[in-house]
C-alpha cells in the first residue's frame, strides 16, 4: 500500500513513519512518497526515517520527490501536511495581526484567516490532482486551518477527504487520565469545530462521568485545561473546551501575552528549525537524535504564553508524546483493513448539526470502516458554543468564497465578521498588511 506525504520535508513527518513502522498487520503501508517543494529539506527528513527504519525488518520503503504529480499517482492514502509560506509566512501572520492589538494565531482569528486565505488555492489545486491522478484515494488533511482547508477539499473530493487532528484526542485522553478510566474504552461526546470544540459528556460503561470530574474542584484543577481555564469556568460551562477557546474566552489575556513574548510561537519554531536542518544537514550528523531532542523542546514550549497567562505552569510528560500520527495510522487502518473504530474527525456535516448545511465541515465524532469516517449523532450544542460555530463557520465561508473569487471586499468581510477582530477598520489594514508580507496573497484585489 502506497502512501503519499504532502509536505514531506516537514518537521514532524518522522512521527507518521514512526507509527508506521510499529504497524504490522496485513494491508500495512509498504511504500512512502515524501513530495516537498524543498528538496533540502526532503533529504534532511529522509536522513531521520532512515536512521529509524535501521533496526526495522521490512521498513516500508521511502522515496522523496519534488514533482506533485509523481507523488500522487498510485496512491492509496494521501497525508496533507503542507504549510503555505512556511514558518516565515506563520510568523508574518503573527507579526501583522498584533500590531493591530489582535490574535494572529495560525488557526484562530486574524491568523487563521490569513492562512487560509494563502492556503486554500493550494488544498484546491491539489484536491483536483488528486480527483484526476488518483481518484480511488483517501487523502488525509493535516494541513491548517484543518476543517477550513478539508472543507474546501471536499468540494473536490465529497467524504474521500477527512481531517484530522490530535487536540480532541490530547483532551479525551487527559480527561479519561484524571477520572481514571482507560482512554480505549472511553466515549468522548465532543463537538464543535476544529479548535472550537467541547467534550460535554464522557462514557465508560454506560456511565457519563463528566459530572463527577465537574463536581470535583481538586479533580478538576489537576490538569491541563482546568488549569487553563481556571476551575469556576469549567463548572459554569457543564463542559471541557478544547485548549484553543482560551484564545476566545481570554482573548485580551491571550493578546498581551503574545505582544509581551520574546518571541512569537511562529518566529520561535522558525529558528529553532533552522537550526534543525541545518544541524542534520552537518557531516556526521545524528540525525534521529537530533530531531528527538529538537521535538522535545517543540512539544515543551507549546502553548506556552497561554500557560503563563493562566499560570498553569509546566506541560505534564503524558501531554508530551502528541497523536495525531496515531489518529492517522488508525483511520488509515480502519479504511484499508475495515477495522471498525470509533475517531473524532473532520467530516462533512451532513445531519449531525441541524444549525450547520450538510456540507459544512465539523469534528465530531465518527464510526469509520472500509467506506470511510460517519459522523454519529450528537445532541445540539448550548446557545452559547452554537453562537460561536455558527459565527465561525459564516467566516470560513467567506474565506472560501474570497479564495474563490480573488475578492478583497469579501476578504475584508471575513476578517471584519470574526469574534476575535473588533472593528471593520481594523480588518481593512489587515488585508493590507498580509497582502503587503504575502506574495501569495497578491490574487486579491
Amino acid at each position: 500500500m502506497k502512501l503519499t506525504i504532502l509536505g514531506g520535508g516537514g518537521f514532524r513527518v518522522p512521527l507518521v513513519y514512526g507509527a508506521l513502522l510499529g504497524d504490522r498487520g496485513e494491508g500495512r503501508v509498504t511504500e512512502v512518497v515524501l513530495h516537498d517543494l524543498d528538496a533540502g529539506r526532503l533529504t534532511a527528513v529522509t536522513r531521520v526515517l532512515a536512521e529509524q527504519a535501521a533496526a526495522v525488518p521490512d521498513a516500508p520503503v521511502v522515496t522523496a520527490t519534488t514533482d506533485l504529480d509523481e507523488a500522487l499517482r498510485g496512491a492509496d492514502f494521501i497525508f496533507s501536511a503542507i504549510r503555505v509560506g512556511g514558518l516565515e509566512g506563520r510568523a508574518n501572520d503573527e507579526r501583522v495581526a498584533l500590531a493591530e492589538g489582535v490574535l494572529g494565531q495560525e488557526t484562530v482569528g486574524a491568523g487563521g484567516i490569513a492562512y487560509g486565505l494563502r492556503t486554500v488555492p493550494v488544498a484546491v489545486d491539489i484536491a483536483r490532482r488528486v480527483a484526476r491522478l488518483a481518484p480511488d484515494a483517501w487523502v488525509i488533511n493535516f494541513t491548517n486551518p484543518a476543517g477550513l482547508v478539508t472543507e474546501a477539499m471536499s468540494r473536490h473530493l465529497g467524504d474521500r477527504v477527512i481531517g484530522i487532528c490530535d487536540s480532541p484526542v490530547g483532551l479525551g485522553r487527559r480527561i479519561a487520565r484524571v477520572l481514571g478510566a482507560d482512554p480505549r474504552e472511553a466515549w468522548i461526546d465532543y463537538v464543535g469545530l476544529n479548535h472550537l470544540g467541547w467534550v460535554r459528556g464522557l462514557r465508560v460503561a454506560g456511565r457519563d462521568e463528566l459530572p463527577r470530574l465537574l463536581a470535583d474542584p481538586e479533580l478538576l484543577g489537576s490538569f491541563e485545561e482546568g488549569k487553563l481555564f481556571g476551575v469556576d469556568w469549567l463548572q459554569a460551562l457543564g463542559a471541557i473546551p478544547n485548549e484553543y477557546l482560551h484564545y476566545y474566552y481570554f482573548n485580551r489575556e491571550a493578546v498581551r501575552a503574545y505582544q509581551q513574548a520574546e518571541k512569537t510561537r511562529g518566529a520561535f519554531l522558525h529558528d529553532q528549525q533552522a537550526r534543525f536542518y541545518d544541524e542534520v544537514g552537518a557531516p556526521g550528523a545524528k540525525a534521529l537524535d537530533v530531531w528527538d531532542r529538537t521535538r522535545a523542546e517543540r512539544e515543551a514550549t507549546y502553548m506556552s504564553e497561554n500557560r503563563e497567562t493562566a499560570g498553569a505552569g509546566e506541560r505534564d510528560a503524558d501531554d508530551l508524546s502528541g497523536g495525531y500520527e496515531k489518529v492517522a495510522l488508525a483511520l488509515m487502518r480502519a479504511i484499508a483493513r475495515d477495522e471498525r473504530t470509533t475517531l473524532i474527525l473532520n467530516v462533512r456535516n451532513q445531519s449531525t448539526l441541524a444549525v450547520l448545511d450538510n456540507d459544512a465541515v465539523i469534528e465530531v465524532p465518527c464510526l469509520v470502516d472500509a467506506n470511510g469516517a460517519h459522523p454519529v449523532t450528537v445532541a445540539p450544542l448550548p446557545d452559547h458554543a452554537t453562537g460561536l460555530v455558527c459565527a465561525v463557520k459564516a467566516v470560513e465561508r467567506e474565506v472560501l468564497a474570497a479564495a474563490g473569487s480573488g475578492s478583497r471586499q469579501t476578504a475584508v468581510k471575513a476578517f471584519a465578521l470574526h469574534p476575535l477582530v473588533d472593528s471593520v477598520n481594523v480588518a481593512r489594514r489587515l488585508v493590507e498588511g498580509y497582502r503587503e508580507v504575502h506574495p501569495g496573497l497578491a490574487y486579491l484585489r
